[in-house]
């Protein structure tokens, strides 16, 4: 579930807001982008993987929010890791990351659009 946005690291370019199936984030004018829905993050990790300034960080669980110390992630070397490891961006030469993720652009870009289900 996407836990935080990294102010110093944001760019307010809004990606992550344009890519977000379920439409977790919100713009803010003059600002970063807010979580404002983070209950329906499906943890796809769409927002991290568009983000070119490696400024979000997703946690693995999908069920619920778990905190996170901003200090912490920033020295864990987990920011960027999910673009370098789909081969995204700066590492898009390397050999050693081949971009499979792409595959799934028009998937969630279909999902944004779809009706929501009865009851949901």
């Amino acid at each position: 579930m996407i836990e935080l946005i990294l102010e110093d690291r944001c760019a307010a370019c809004n990606k992550c807001v344009e890519v977000c199936p379920t439409n977790v984030l919100e713009i803010v004018p003059d600002g970063i982008p807010r979580i404002a829905h983070q209950g329906d993050c499906e943890t796809c990790f769409m927002c991290e993987l568009y983000c070119p300034h490696d400024a979000i960080y997703v946690g693995p669980d999908c069920e619920k929010p778990e905190p996170v110390d901003a200090q912490a992630i920033l020295a864990s070397g987990l920011l960027g890791e999910f673009r370098r490891n789909h081969g995204w961006d700066e590492w898009a030469g390397d050999p050693r990351y081949t971009n499979e993720h792409w595959q799934m652009e028009n998937v969630f870009l279909r999902a944004r659009g779809a009706p929501k289900p009865a009851g949901a």
